[in-house]
């Protein structure tokens, strides 16, 4: 149960549609509920952070994300989102449950993506096409949390005029999220355009002297244009995450 369902059930109990002992009993639950032994489900997340609790899917078994999935789902989680999902988890899952799969960004939605509430669009943008699989992580993560989602991918420094023939989006965005590998020059360049936070996502896209994102994140760290922040290496969700609690700010 989330804060607005919450907001809801207090509005029953006002108007009369809702008992006192109805919303008791919801309110009451238990907040936790444990599968065998490999989880510990936390069913008050959304209450408590206006987010219920994410799948994170590497290193879980396809038939242990089905179970959590499951879980959520039978205690009222519409949209549950699976991160680092399998194609082997994503087939067992399918057949259980309504599940979109994107292979790409490994990502998976148990559920129907819930109608946008943010206050605007939130832009995703890489600096390559080899960037995508992260930034479609953080795209479909924002979307999974209820926002309208731009996507601007291969609009890199190596071609500026790809980046500079999407200005409208650009400056129209509530927040940008600003995805790239190689030396990570994009979410600088973008944050000198925008004025709406900037959130940078190095990728582990490069050649050798990359070392796997470390330059990207080193470079984004060291930007010079203000509003700009950084999180970890190939973190699309984070960053989709991070852009999401920005774009229900009041």
């Amino acid at each position: 149960m989330d804060k607005q369902e919450i907001n809801a059930l207090l509005e029953g109990v006002r108007d009369g549609s809702v008992s006192v002992e109805e919303a008791m009993l919801k309110l009451k639950m238990q907040p936790i509920r444990e599968i065998g032994e490999y989880a510990k489900v936390d069913l008050h997340r959304g209450l408590r952070q206006g987010v219920p609790e994410v799948v994170y899917g590497a290193g879980k078994t396809p038939e242990h994300i089905l179970g959590i999935a499951r879980a959520l789902r039978d205690n009222g989680q519409k949209t549950v989102l699976v991160t680092r999902m399998t194609p082997e988890a994503a087939a067992l899952v399918a057949g259980e449950l309504p599940l979109r799969y994107d292979a790409l960004s490994k990502t998976g939605v148990v559920g129907e993506l819930p109608e946008p509430t943010g206050k605007g669009k939130v832009v995703v943008a890489t600096g390559g096409t080899s960037d995508i699989p992260v930034a479609e992580e953080a795209a479909v993560t924002a979307e999974a949390l209820g926002n309208r989602v731009v996507r601007l991918y291969d609009v890199g420094v190596s071609g500026i005029h790809r980046l500079l023939s999407h200005m409208e989006e650009i400056m129209s965005a509530r927040v940008i999220v600003a995805v790239a590998g190689m030396e990570g020059a994009l979410p600088s360049v973008i944050g000198g355009l925008a004025d709406c936070p900037v959130i940078a996502v190095p990728t582990s896209v490069g050649y050798g002297a990359s070392l796997g994102g470390i330059a990207a994140l080193l470079s984004m760290l060291n930007s010079c244009a203000s509003g700009v922040s950084v999180v970890n290496i190939d973190n699309g969700f984070g960053a989709g995450y991070m852009a999401s609690m920005i774009n229900h700010l009041d």
